[in-house]
């Protein structure tokens, strides 16, 4: 994988681990895998997607944007659980969920990605509540249009029309929401949580 390799590359320890976090056995079984390598684990990640529908709610199914929900949701939930006792065990850690700018600022057929996303940042405050007084920091990036595959397909003239709209002229870049996730699992950050942090040049203000 050309993540790891590119880890490996520079003189770091890396693996690639396959499961569905939708699967509670596969999750265990993820994560006994990085523990075994590894050794503990300090920080988790939430980063992933759920495909969904895109279409304005008058066209919507029921089984559609239930999918979202539960997918999205669960795909938080069972890793948090899989992770979370160790890190109360050993009085810290960091879980770091990535959302949406639509969780804030809604689209026209985004319906069932917004409202994922919107759980999504209560599930991770709730955390940051519960598991603050362990040690455990808790907190949420969320990116406006970055280009990654999963916008690979949105025309490119909508490209051009976000990064005008942007302040800083342009989209967001896999780099820059890295950079932010960096950002929240450092040292520097160790007293930020239940915190939500736009990474979108500047189109959210908070």
């Amino acid at each position: 994988m050309e993540v790891v390799e590119l880890i490996t590359s520079d003189g770091g320890r890396a693996m690639a681990v396959k499961a569905d976090v939708r699967d509670p056995q596969l999750v265990d079984a993820m994560v006994q895998q990085v523990v075994d390598t590894f050794g503990v684990i300090d920080t988790l990640v939430i980063n992933a997607n759920a495909n969904f529908a895109m279409a304005p709610f008058v066209d919507y199914q029921w089984s559609d944007f239930e999918a979202k929900l539960v997918g999205e949701l669960k795909g938080a939930f069972l890793p948090c659980k899989a992770v979370v006792p160790s890190m109360i065990e050993h009085k810290r850690g960091c879980i770091i969920a990535v959302s949406s700018s639509l969780s804030r600022h809604p689209g026209e057929g985004f319906i069932a990605h917004s409202t994922a996303k919107s759980g999504l940042d209560a599930f991770i405050k709730s955390l940051a509540l519960e598991l603050g007084p362990h040690g455990i920091r808790a907190n949420v990036v969320s990116p406006g249009l970055t280009l990654t595959d999963a916008t690979a397909r949105l025309p490119q003239e909508h490209k051009d029309v976000s990064a005008q709209m942007v302040p800083l002229k342009r989209n967001g870049l896999p780099e820059d929401v890295a950079g932010a996730i960096l950002l929240l699992a450092s040292d520097e950050a160790k007293f930020i949580t239940g915190a939500y942090l736009p990474v979108s040049g500047g189109v959210q203000m908070l």
